[in-house]
Protein backbone atom coordinates (compact mmCIF):
# COMPACT_ATOMS: atom_id res chain seq x y z
CA UNK A 1 0.00 0.00 0.00
CA UNK A 2 1.27 3.48 -1.02
CA UNK A 3 1.80 5.84 1.92
CA UNK A 4 -1.30 8.12 1.74
CA UNK A 5 -2.53 9.09 5.16
CA UNK A 6 -6.02 10.28 3.79
CA UNK A 7 -6.54 6.54 3.61
CA UNK A 8 -6.14 6.68 7.93
CA UNK A 9 -6.59 10.61 8.36
CA UNK A 10 -10.56 10.92 7.87
CA UNK A 11 -13.74 12.19 8.90
CA UNK A 12 -15.79 9.04 9.19
CA UNK A 13 -17.45 7.72 12.26
CA UNK A 14 -20.21 5.72 13.66
CA UNK A 15 -22.68 8.42 13.54
CA UNK A 16 -23.12 11.67 12.69
CA UNK A 17 -20.03 12.15 10.79
CA UNK A 18 -18.26 15.72 10.64
CA UNK A 19 -17.46 16.51 7.10
CA UNK A 20 -14.29 18.53 7.60
CA UNK A 21 -11.56 17.44 8.91
CA UNK A 22 -10.53 19.99 11.44
CA UNK A 23 -13.89 20.32 12.74
CA UNK A 24 -14.13 16.56 13.38
CA UNK A 25 -11.02 16.35 15.19
CA UNK A 26 -11.85 19.37 17.71
CA UNK A 27 -14.77 17.48 17.99
CA UNK A 28 -13.02 14.65 18.98
CA UNK A 29 -10.73 16.67 21.38
CA UNK A 30 -13.66 18.44 23.40
CA UNK A 31 -15.26 14.77 23.76
CA UNK A 32 -12.33 13.65 25.12
CA UNK A 33 -11.35 16.23 27.49
CA UNK A 34 -15.23 16.48 28.86
CA UNK A 35 -15.86 12.85 29.69
CA UNK A 36 -16.25 12.18 32.58
CA UNK A 37 -13.91 8.99 32.52
CA UNK A 38 -11.39 10.96 31.94
CA UNK A 39 -11.80 13.18 34.65
CA UNK A 40 -11.29 10.00 37.02
CA UNK A 41 -8.05 9.80 36.24
CA UNK A 42 -6.83 12.60 38.66
CA UNK A 43 -7.49 10.14 41.53
CA UNK A 44 -5.79 7.01 39.89
CA UNK A 45 -2.56 5.87 40.47
CA UNK A 46 0.20 6.32 38.49
CA UNK A 47 3.20 4.14 40.41
CA UNK A 48 1.99 5.11 44.51
CA UNK A 49 -1.63 3.91 45.61
CA UNK A 50 -3.56 6.21 47.24
CA UNK A 51 -1.36 9.08 47.40
CA UNK A 52 -1.95 12.41 48.76
CA UNK A 53 1.35 14.41 47.87
CA UNK A 54 -0.55 16.41 45.16
CA UNK A 55 3.02 16.79 43.79
CA UNK A 56 2.78 12.95 42.85
CA UNK A 57 1.90 11.89 39.43
CA UNK A 58 -1.76 10.55 39.04
CA UNK A 59 -2.73 8.86 35.85
CA UNK A 60 -4.22 12.32 35.05
CA UNK A 61 -0.62 14.05 35.12
CA UNK A 62 1.09 11.36 33.49
CA UNK A 63 -1.56 11.33 30.76
CA UNK A 64 -0.84 15.26 29.82
CA UNK A 65 2.84 14.51 30.14
CA UNK A 66 2.16 12.23 27.59
CA UNK A 67 0.08 14.45 25.33
CA UNK A 68 2.94 16.85 25.15
CA UNK A 69 5.41 14.49 23.97
CA UNK A 70 3.20 13.21 21.97
CA UNK A 71 2.75 16.25 20.64
CA UNK A 72 6.81 17.06 20.02
CA UNK A 73 6.79 13.43 18.09
CA UNK A 74 4.03 14.56 15.10
CA UNK A 75 5.70 17.83 14.92
CA UNK A 76 8.80 16.74 14.83
CA UNK A 77 7.90 14.17 12.10
CA UNK A 78 6.06 16.84 10.16
CA UNK A 79 8.65 18.71 10.30
CA UNK A 80 11.29 16.30 8.56
CA UNK A 81 8.52 15.21 6.33
CA UNK A 82 8.33 18.93 5.24
CA UNK A 83 12.20 19.11 4.51
CA UNK A 84 12.33 16.02 2.61
CA UNK A 85 9.44 17.77 0.43
CA UNK A 86 7.25 14.43 0.79
CA UNK A 87 4.37 16.63 2.38
CA UNK A 88 1.76 16.74 -0.64
CA UNK A 89 3.46 13.01 -1.66
CA UNK A 90 1.97 11.39 1.54
CA UNK A 91 -1.46 13.52 1.24
CA UNK A 92 -0.43 15.52 4.38
CA UNK A 93 -0.65 19.12 2.84
CA UNK A 94 -4.03 19.40 4.51
CA UNK A 95 -3.51 17.07 7.40
CA UNK A 96 -1.13 18.41 9.07
CA UNK A 97 -3.62 19.65 12.12
CA UNK A 98 -5.18 15.99 12.51
CA UNK A 99 -1.93 14.53 12.70
CA UNK A 100 -0.99 16.13 15.40
CA UNK A 101 -3.94 16.24 17.21
CA UNK A 102 -5.23 12.75 16.59
CA UNK A 103 -1.52 12.11 18.08
CA UNK A 104 -1.75 14.21 21.06
CA UNK A 105 -5.41 12.89 21.92
CA UNK A 106 -4.78 9.20 21.90
CA UNK A 107 -1.69 10.44 24.55
CA UNK A 108 -4.62 11.52 27.17
CA UNK A 109 -7.05 8.05 25.92
CA UNK A 110 -4.11 5.96 26.55
CA UNK A 111 -4.65 5.12 30.23
CA UNK A 112 -8.46 5.64 30.55
CA UNK A 113 -9.25 1.86 31.09
CA UNK A 114 -6.48 1.68 33.88
CA UNK A 115 -8.42 0.22 36.12
CA UNK A 116 -7.53 1.91 40.38
CA UNK A 117 -4.15 1.31 41.92
CA UNK A 118 -2.28 1.31 39.09
CA UNK A 119 -0.97 -2.00 36.61
CA UNK A 120 -0.75 -4.35 39.83
CA UNK A 121 -4.86 -4.23 40.02
CA UNK A 122 -5.09 -6.00 36.43
CA UNK A 123 -3.36 -8.61 37.88
CA UNK A 124 -5.60 -8.71 40.67
CA UNK A 125 -9.26 -8.58 38.93
CA UNK A 126 -7.98 -11.12 36.62
CA UNK A 127 -6.92 -13.51 39.59
CA UNK A 128 -10.26 -13.19 41.27
CA UNK A 129 -12.24 -13.91 38.09
CA UNK A 130 -10.14 -16.78 37.31
CA UNK A 131 -10.69 -18.20 40.59
CA UNK A 132 -14.23 -16.97 41.62
CA UNK A 133 -15.49 -15.47 38.61
CA UNK A 134 -15.30 -18.19 36.70
CA UNK A 135 -16.43 -21.17 39.25
CA UNK A 136 -19.95 -18.91 39.23
CA UNK A 137 -20.10 -19.66 35.79
CA UNK A 138 -19.12 -23.56 35.85
CA UNK A 139 -21.53 -24.32 38.73
CA UNK A 140 -24.84 -22.31 36.95
CA UNK A 141 -23.67 -24.27 33.39
CA UNK A 142 -22.01 -26.60 34.08
CA UNK A 143 -23.06 -28.95 31.10
CA UNK A 144 -22.30 -27.13 27.57
CA UNK A 145 -23.04 -28.89 24.09
CA UNK A 146 -20.81 -29.67 21.70
CA UNK A 147 -21.96 -26.62 19.73
CA UNK A 148 -21.26 -24.30 22.75
CA UNK A 149 -17.93 -25.77 23.48
CA UNK A 150 -15.70 -22.80 21.42
CA UNK A 151 -17.97 -19.68 22.32
CA UNK A 152 -17.31 -20.67 25.82
CA UNK A 153 -13.82 -21.10 25.71
CA UNK A 154 -13.47 -17.41 24.40
CA UNK A 155 -15.74 -15.85 26.47
CA UNK A 156 -13.55 -17.62 29.63
CA UNK A 157 -10.44 -16.47 28.00
CA UNK A 158 -11.85 -12.94 27.66
CA UNK A 159 -13.29 -12.23 30.84
CA UNK A 160 -9.83 -13.22 32.84
CA UNK A 161 -7.32 -11.26 30.93
CA UNK A 162 -8.61 -7.40 31.79
CA UNK A 163 -6.40 -5.15 30.39
CA UNK A 164 -6.80 -1.44 30.72
CA UNK A 165 -5.48 -1.03 27.22
CA UNK A 166 -8.73 -3.11 26.22
CA UNK A 167 -11.13 -1.17 28.91
CA UNK A 168 -9.92 1.67 27.05
CA UNK A 169 -12.24 1.05 23.80
CA UNK A 170 -15.10 -0.19 25.98
CA UNK A 171 -15.42 2.53 27.62
CA UNK A 172 -15.12 4.67 24.43
CA UNK A 173 -17.51 2.69 22.06
CA UNK A 174 -20.06 1.65 25.19
CA UNK A 175 -19.70 3.31 28.49
CA UNK A 176 -19.20 6.92 27.84
CA UNK A 177 -20.58 6.39 23.95
CA UNK A 178 -17.67 9.54 22.84
CA UNK A 179 -18.64 8.21 19.16
CA UNK A 180 -14.96 9.72 17.88
CA UNK A 181 -13.90 9.59 14.78
CA UNK A 182 -12.66 5.90 13.55
CA UNK A 183 -8.96 7.80 13.23
CA UNK A 184 -8.85 8.51 16.73
CA UNK A 185 -10.28 5.14 18.29
CA UNK A 186 -7.77 4.06 16.09
CA UNK A 187 -5.24 5.47 17.23
CA UNK A 188 -5.87 4.09 21.05
CA UNK A 189 -5.76 0.76 19.75
CA UNK A 190 -1.85 -0.43 20.91
CA UNK A 191 -2.29 -4.22 21.12
CA UNK A 192 -4.04 -5.81 17.62
CA UNK A 193 -5.18 -9.13 19.47
CA UNK A 194 -8.42 -9.78 20.85
CA UNK A 195 -8.93 -11.02 24.85
CA UNK A 196 -10.38 -13.66 23.62
CA UNK A 197 -8.12 -14.89 21.33
CA UNK A 198 -4.84 -17.04 22.28
CA UNK A 199 -1.40 -15.45 22.92
CA UNK A 200 0.57 -15.75 19.41
CA UNK A 201 3.26 -17.91 18.81
CA UNK A 202 7.17 -16.33 19.04
CA UNK A 203 6.84 -17.42 15.21
CA UNK A 204 4.25 -14.64 14.87
CA UNK A 205 5.13 -11.63 12.59
CA UNK A 206 3.22 -9.72 14.58
CA UNK A 207 3.68 -11.04 17.64
CA UNK A 208 4.91 -7.55 19.52
CA UNK A 209 1.36 -6.45 18.72
CA UNK A 210 0.01 -9.05 19.75
CA UNK A 211 1.49 -9.77 23.16
CA UNK A 212 -1.50 -7.87 25.49
CA UNK A 213 -5.49 -8.08 24.86
CA UNK A 214 -6.27 -5.10 22.27
CA UNK A 215 -9.93 -5.41 22.40
CA UNK A 216 -12.78 -7.38 24.22
CA UNK A 217 -15.12 -10.32 22.81
CA UNK A 218 -17.91 -7.09 23.26
CA UNK A 219 -16.13 -4.92 21.01
CA UNK A 220 -14.55 -7.35 18.25
CA UNK A 221 -17.34 -6.43 15.86
CA UNK A 222 -16.52 -2.43 16.50
CA UNK A 223 -12.92 -2.98 16.06
CA UNK A 224 -13.61 -4.72 12.74
CA UNK A 225 -15.55 -2.08 11.08
CA UNK A 226 -13.33 0.48 12.76
CA UNK A 227 -9.69 -0.90 10.63
CA UNK A 228 -11.92 -2.11 7.67
CA UNK A 229 -12.57 1.90 7.19
CA UNK A 230 -8.99 2.60 7.57
CA UNK A 231 -8.01 -0.53 5.36
CA UNK A 232 -6.31 -1.89 8.41
CA UNK A 233 -5.22 -5.39 7.90
CA UNK A 234 -6.00 -7.75 10.74
CA UNK A 235 -3.63 -7.43 13.42
CA UNK A 236 -1.79 -4.74 12.31
CA UNK A 237 -1.52 -1.20 13.94
CA UNK A 238 -2.91 2.35 13.25
CA UNK A 239 0.18 4.72 12.51
CA UNK A 240 -0.13 7.29 15.30
CA UNK A 241 -0.12 4.35 17.65
CA UNK A 242 3.27 3.86 17.16
CA UNK A 243 3.77 7.88 18.45
CA UNK A 244 1.36 7.72 21.15
CA UNK A 245 3.49 4.41 22.47
CA UNK A 246 6.71 6.25 22.25
CA UNK A 247 5.52 9.61 24.25
CA UNK A 248 4.55 7.24 26.71
CA UNK A 249 7.63 5.39 27.29
CA UNK A 250 9.21 8.60 27.06
CA UNK A 251 7.33 9.90 29.79
CA UNK A 252 8.11 7.07 31.89
CA UNK A 253 11.87 7.42 31.78
CA UNK A 254 12.46 10.32 34.70
CA UNK A 255 8.56 10.38 35.82
CA UNK A 256 8.86 7.83 38.26
CA UNK A 257 12.32 8.69 39.49
CA UNK A 258 10.84 11.73 40.63
CA UNK A 259 8.12 10.93 41.92
CA UNK A 260 10.21 8.22 44.34
CA UNK A 261 12.55 11.28 45.16
CA UNK A 262 9.60 13.15 46.17
CA UNK A 263 8.49 10.27 48.18
CA UNK A 264 11.39 10.13 50.25
CA UNK A 265 12.05 6.99 48.53
CA UNK A 266 16.18 7.72 47.22
CA UNK A 267 17.84 11.35 47.33
CA UNK A 268 19.51 12.37 44.65
CA UNK A 269 22.65 11.27 45.64
CA UNK A 270 21.56 7.67 45.78
CA UNK A 271 20.32 8.22 42.35
CA UNK A 272 23.67 9.60 41.00
CA UNK A 273 25.13 6.28 42.59
CA UNK A 274 22.11 4.45 40.77
CA UNK A 275 23.38 5.91 37.69
CA UNK A 276 27.12 5.09 38.04
CA UNK A 277 26.15 1.51 39.09
CA UNK A 278 23.45 0.90 36.10
CA UNK A 279 25.65 2.54 33.08
CA UNK A 280 28.35 0.11 34.22
CA UNK A 281 26.42 -3.35 34.33
CA UNK A 282 24.71 -2.05 31.00
CA UNK A 283 27.78 -1.50 29.10
CA UNK A 284 29.45 -4.77 30.51
CA UNK A 285 25.91 -6.67 29.14
CA UNK A 286 26.48 -4.92 25.95
CA UNK A 287 30.27 -4.97 25.72
CA UNK A 288 30.05 -1.41 25.19
CA UNK A 289 31.69 1.82 26.16
CA UNK A 290 29.05 4.19 25.74
CA UNK A 291 28.51 7.54 27.97
CA UNK A 292 25.89 9.50 26.77
CA UNK A 293 23.73 9.22 29.95
CA UNK A 294 26.84 9.32 32.02
CA UNK A 295 28.25 12.74 30.71
CA UNK A 296 24.39 13.93 31.13
CA UNK A 297 24.12 13.12 34.40
CA UNK A 298 27.73 14.11 35.74
CA UNK A 299 26.97 17.07 33.75
CA UNK A 300 23.41 18.13 35.37
CA UNK A 301 24.58 16.93 39.24
CA UNK A 302 27.57 19.13 39.75
CA UNK A 303 25.12 21.86 38.61
CA UNK A 304 22.92 21.07 40.65
CA UNK A 305 25.30 20.27 43.83
CA UNK A 306 26.65 24.03 42.76
CA UNK A 307 23.13 25.08 44.23
CA UNK A 308 23.01 25.35 48.10
CA UNK A 309 19.37 25.06 48.54
CA UNK A 310 18.81 21.14 48.47
CA UNK A 311 15.49 20.64 47.22
CA UNK A 312 15.94 22.92 44.41
CA UNK A 313 18.87 20.81 43.51
CA UNK A 314 16.81 18.21 42.67
CA UNK A 315 14.71 20.16 40.87
CA UNK A 316 17.37 21.35 39.02
CA UNK A 317 18.64 18.55 38.49
CA UNK A 318 15.57 17.04 36.82
CA UNK A 319 14.54 19.83 34.92
CA UNK A 320 17.51 19.37 33.25
CA UNK A 321 17.86 15.74 32.36
CA UNK A 322 14.44 15.58 31.73
CA UNK A 323 14.71 18.22 28.90
CA UNK A 324 17.45 17.35 27.36
CA UNK A 325 16.40 13.03 27.21
CA UNK A 326 13.59 14.22 26.11
CA UNK A 327 14.61 16.22 23.17
CA UNK A 328 16.97 13.74 21.94
CA UNK A 329 14.84 11.08 22.12
CA UNK A 330 11.69 12.68 20.17
CA UNK A 331 14.18 13.54 17.58
CA UNK A 332 15.45 9.88 17.75
CA UNK A 333 11.62 8.51 17.29
CA UNK A 334 10.79 10.89 14.59
CA UNK A 335 14.03 9.42 12.38
CA UNK A 336 13.21 5.80 13.33
CA UNK A 337 9.37 6.84 12.27
CA UNK A 338 10.28 8.01 8.82
CA UNK A 339 13.29 5.45 8.10
CA UNK A 340 10.57 2.79 8.70
CA UNK A 341 7.69 4.99 7.10
CA UNK A 342 5.99 1.75 4.94
CA UNK A 343 5.94 -0.46 8.05
CA UNK A 344 4.47 1.90 10.43
CA UNK A 345 2.08 3.20 7.82
CA UNK A 346 1.04 -0.65 7.03
CA UNK A 347 1.28 -0.85 11.00
CA UNK A 348 3.16 -4.01 10.19
CA UNK A 349 6.28 -2.53 12.36
CA UNK A 350 6.44 -5.34 15.23
CA UNK A 351 8.44 -3.34 17.69
CA UNK A 352 7.96 0.10 19.53
CA UNK A 353 9.82 2.91 18.05
CA UNK A 354 12.64 3.16 21.08
CA UNK A 355 13.02 -0.53 20.78
CA UNK A 356 14.32 -0.29 17.23
CA UNK A 357 18.04 -0.83 18.19
CA UNK A 358 18.55 -2.51 21.11
CA UNK A 359 22.27 -1.48 21.04
CA UNK A 360 22.13 2.39 20.70
CA UNK A 361 23.12 4.87 22.87
CA UNK A 362 19.52 5.86 23.46
CA UNK A 363 18.67 2.19 23.83
CA UNK A 364 21.22 1.78 26.33
CA UNK A 365 20.46 4.76 28.29
CA UNK A 366 16.43 3.78 28.24
CA UNK A 367 18.05 0.81 30.18
CA UNK A 368 19.89 2.24 32.26
CA UNK A 369 16.68 4.23 33.82
CA UNK A 370 14.50 1.05 33.56
CA UNK A 371 16.94 -0.97 35.65
CA UNK A 372 16.95 2.23 38.83
CA UNK A 373 12.44 2.02 38.37
CA UNK A 374 13.07 -1.74 38.62
CA UNK A 375 15.04 -2.52 41.15
CA UNK A 376 14.41 1.00 43.67
CA UNK A 377 10.99 1.97 42.80
CA UNK A 378 8.91 -0.96 41.81
CA UNK A 379 10.03 -3.58 44.16
CA UNK A 380 10.32 -0.74 46.74
CA UNK A 381 8.57 -2.49 49.95
CA UNK A 382 5.87 0.81 50.61
CA UNK A 383 4.85 0.59 46.97
CA UNK A 384 4.35 -3.37 47.29
CA UNK A 385 2.58 -3.08 50.74
CA UNK A 386 0.18 -0.28 49.07
CA UNK A 387 -0.22 -2.69 46.18
CA UNK A 388 -1.38 -5.06 48.29
CA UNK A 389 -3.52 -2.39 50.23
CA UNK A 390 -5.54 -2.28 46.35
CA UNK A 391 -5.49 -5.71 45.97
CA UNK A 392 -7.32 -6.73 49.11
CA UNK A 393 -9.72 -3.70 47.86
CA UNK A 394 -10.11 -5.01 44.92
CA UNK A 395 -10.94 -9.11 45.73
CA UNK A 396 -13.05 -7.42 48.61
CA UNK A 397 -15.59 -5.23 46.50
CA UNK A 398 -15.59 -8.20 43.67
CA UNK A 399 -16.59 -11.21 46.74
CA UNK A 400 -19.30 -8.56 47.91
CA UNK A 401 -20.59 -7.95 44.56
CA UNK A 402 -19.96 -12.28 43.63
CA UNK A 403 -23.84 -12.64 44.61
CA UNK A 404 -25.13 -11.12 41.08
CA UNK A 405 -22.80 -13.39 39.57
CA UNK A 406 -24.62 -16.53 41.09
CA UNK A 407 -27.82 -15.42 39.77
CA UNK A 408 -29.43 -17.82 36.71
CA UNK A 409 -29.67 -15.80 33.83
CA UNK A 410 -33.44 -15.55 34.44
CA UNK A 411 -33.15 -14.26 38.32
CA UNK A 412 -30.79 -11.27 36.74
CA UNK A 413 -32.81 -10.35 34.35
CA UNK A 414 -35.83 -9.68 36.40
CA UNK A 415 -33.32 -7.77 38.64
CA UNK A 416 -32.37 -5.38 35.87
CA UNK A 417 -36.38 -5.09 35.03
CA UNK A 418 -36.94 -3.98 38.73
CA UNK A 419 -38.61 -7.33 39.92
CA UNK A 420 -38.50 -9.62 43.10
CA UNK A 421 -35.99 -12.34 43.54
CA UNK A 422 -35.46 -14.67 45.85
CA UNK A 423 -32.32 -12.78 46.76
CA UNK A 424 -32.46 -9.98 48.21
CA UNK A 425 -28.36 -9.58 48.73
CA UNK A 426 -28.57 -9.36 44.98
CA UNK A 427 -31.63 -6.99 44.77
CA UNK A 428 -29.44 -4.11 46.75
CA UNK A 429 -26.34 -4.61 45.13
CA UNK A 430 -27.93 -4.19 41.77
CA UNK A 431 -28.63 -0.78 42.92
CA UNK A 432 -25.45 0.38 43.60
CA UNK A 433 -24.24 -0.25 39.68
CA UNK A 434 -23.73 2.76 37.77
CA UNK A 435 -26.89 3.40 35.67
CA UNK A 436 -24.82 3.38 32.41
CA UNK A 437 -22.98 0.29 32.90
CA UNK A 438 -26.60 -1.08 33.15
CA UNK A 439 -27.85 0.88 30.15
CA UNK A 440 -24.28 -0.97 27.77
CA UNK A 441 -24.96 -4.58 29.48
CA UNK A 442 -28.84 -3.58 28.79
CA UNK A 443 -28.08 -3.03 25.11
CA UNK A 444 -25.68 -5.88 24.72
CA UNK A 445 -28.46 -8.28 25.92
CA UNK A 446 -31.33 -7.19 23.60
CA UNK A 447 -29.04 -7.93 20.60
CA UNK A 448 -28.47 -11.47 21.97
CA UNK A 449 -30.01 -14.30 19.77
CA UNK A 450 -32.17 -16.31 22.51
CA UNK A 451 -33.03 -19.02 19.86
CA UNK A 452 -30.37 -21.41 21.76
CA UNK A 453 -30.67 -21.19 25.31
CA UNK A 454 -27.78 -22.29 26.37
CA UNK A 455 -25.26 -19.83 23.85
CA UNK A 456 -27.97 -17.40 25.45
CA UNK A 457 -26.56 -17.77 29.07
CA UNK A 458 -23.22 -17.97 28.66
CA UNK A 459 -23.33 -14.66 26.56
CA UNK A 460 -25.66 -12.57 29.14
CA UNK A 461 -23.82 -13.89 31.70
CA UNK A 462 -20.70 -12.89 30.41
CA UNK A 463 -21.93 -9.49 29.81
CA UNK A 464 -23.29 -9.78 33.36
CA UNK A 465 -19.31 -10.25 34.74
CA UNK A 466 -18.34 -6.98 32.30
CA UNK A 467 -21.04 -5.23 34.08
CA UNK A 468 -19.34 -5.24 37.24
CA UNK A 469 -16.00 -5.36 36.49
CA UNK A 470 -16.68 -2.41 34.36
CA UNK A 471 -18.14 -1.14 37.33
CA UNK A 472 -15.14 -1.77 39.78
CA UNK A 473 -12.32 -0.76 37.04
CA UNK A 474 -13.89 2.26 36.28
CA UNK A 475 -13.25 3.26 40.36
CA UNK A 476 -10.65 5.84 41.64
CA UNK A 477 -8.61 4.82 44.07
CA UNK A 478 -10.54 6.69 47.09
CA UNK A 479 -13.82 5.32 45.97
CA UNK A 480 -12.97 1.70 45.63
CA UNK A 481 -11.43 2.44 49.05
CA UNK A 482 -14.39 3.68 50.45
CA UNK A 483 -17.12 1.78 48.72
CA UNK A 484 -15.45 -1.38 50.56
CA UNK A 485 -15.41 -0.04 54.00
CA UNK A 486 -19.11 0.98 53.37
CA UNK A 487 -19.61 -2.75 51.89
CA UNK A 488 -17.70 -4.54 54.62
CA UNK A 489 -19.05 -2.63 57.63
CA UNK A 490 -15.62 -1.39 58.17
Amino acid sequence: MMIDYKKKLNTSREVYPINDIDNSVESDRGRIISTPAFRRLQKRTQVFPLELNAAVRSRLTHSIEVQQNSRYIAKTILDEIKKQGNLEKYNLDSLENAFVSISEMSSLLHDIGNPPFGHFAELSINNWMKNDGIACLEKLYPNINEDNIEIKKELVRDITNFDGNAQAIRIIKYLQRLNLSYSQIASVLKYTRGAFEEKPESSDNLNYLKKKPGFYYSEKDFVKKVCESLEIEKGCRFPLTYIMEAADDISYLTADIEDAVDKGVFTLDDLYIYVLKECKQVNEKYEKDETFLLDLIKRYYNKAKEQEDEPYQFNLFLTLTRASLINNLVKYVAKVYLTNHQEIFDGTFNKALLDFDKTNKYSLAIEVLQNISIKYIYNNKEKQALELKGHAILHGLLNCYKPILELSSEDFLKLVCKKRIDCFVSARLIGRLSSKHIVAYSKAIEELNKDDEQRFNLLEWYYRARLIVDYISGMTDDFALDEYRTLSAI
